[in-house]
């Protein structure tokens, strides 16, 4: 399952936000069920990013929705955030 996470924030957060990212990435692509952990940031607007992981499951990520990892970053990143994050669970049909 590909999961697809759109975060604005004030551009004056875009560093903390990507230290915070970077402090923590290795414990999220870690964390039991991810098999892969992206940052994409958008070529026209450079505090807009995307998160992109593939899990192994949906029940695996709801586990890490769950993890005080988890509970710990968001707390950290939401209050940097200019609009209200924008997420998508989807699966791949297609790979060519």
């Amino acid at each position: 399952m590909i999961r697809m996470v759109k975060l604005t924030f004030h551009p004056e957060h875009v560093e903390a936000f990507l230290a915070n990212f970077n402090a923590n990435k290795l414990a999220i692509r870690n964390f039991k069920g991810v098999e892969h952990l992206e940052l994409l940031n958008d070529k026209s607007n450079s505090n807009i990013f995307f998160t992109y992981s593939i899990w192994q499951s949906e029940q695996h990520l709801e586990n890490y929705r769950n993890s005080n990892l988890f509970k710990g970053i968001w707390a950290v990143t939401k209050p940097m955030f200019a609009s209200k994050a924008e997420a998508w669970s989807v699966d791949s049909l297609e790979k060519l």
